[in-house]
């Protein structure tokens, strides 16, 4: 009897016309889920000559003028910025910005050209890099000798820097992590690209007075009297960062 119960009333469904079938109602296409723009890895060239990562449309914009043989933007860069990164840079809410300053003059030139001879992701992990060696780079024990100084002052700038990143290191110092010896060689020749260098400094100083390195801006102000990740940080929370 149930399956003549059964097969009535698969019967009487198979019956009812379309116009009177419950509609069937397809399910929903499932939502895929917005990926999270990774910041840290979006790194791009600024019209000021600096390297920025990080959302360009953040609410707080930070820029550093530091200089690769400045033991203070050293201990930022190993101590600070790890955490600058982490806690407002990945989250969309700081924008930072690394623009060279060669605070010590012909010697800070090979390891600016070399360090911008590279690739716009592998920027931020050279400087890195270059700072974490940077006592065993400059630091070394000998002098250029006095009758060599002499011969420099007399040397186009290029090739003074050539010489300065061959001195301290630098020029191996890159080829060793992977720059062709050839590209190394054209970054240090680079005329145009020390010209640029020359004029970022001078607008540099013309629109912020740099007192010395690390100098940190912060939404185009001047974040005085702050040298290290302590400092800093307070004031880009009072800028707007959580």
């Amino acid at each position: 009897m149930k399956r003549l119960v059964t097969a009535i009333f698969a019967a009487a469904i198979l019956a009812v016309p379309a116009a009177h079938a419950a509609p069937v109602k397809k399910a929903a296409p499932a939502k895929r889920a917005t990926a999270r723009p990774d910041w840290v890895q979006t790194v791009v060239r600024t019209p000021e000559g600096g390297m920025r990562m990080g959302n360009p449309a953040a609410k707080v914009k930070l820029i550093e003028y530091g200089a690769r043989t400045c033991p203070t933007c050293a201990a930022f860069t190993l101590g600070g910025v790890p955490s600058l990164t982490k806690s407002y840079v990945a989250t969309g809410q700081v924008s930072y910005e690394f623009r060279d300053y060669p605070i010590h003059g012909a010697i800070d030139l090979a390891p600016i050209l070399l360090g911008r001879c590279v690739p716009g992701r592998a920027f931020f992990p050279l400087l890195e890099t270059m700072m974490a060696n940077q006592r065993a780079l400059i630091g070394r024990p000998d002098e250029i000798p006095q009758a060599k100084q002499e011969e420099l002052q007399k040397l186009p700038p290029n090739a003074v820097a050539a010489y300065l990143g061959k001195f301290y290191g630098y020029t191996d110092f890159i080829v060793k992590a992977g720059l062709p010896v050839a590209r190394a060689k054209a970054c240090l020749a680079d005329r145009k690209a020390l010209d640029a260098i020359v004029a970022q400094t001078a607008a540099a100083n013309k629109a912020y007075t740099i007192p010395g390195t690390p100098t940190f801006i912060v939404n185009g102000v001047v974040a005085d009297k702050v040298a290290d990740w302590t400092g800093l940080e307070p004031v880009l929370r009072a800028a707007g960062a959580k």
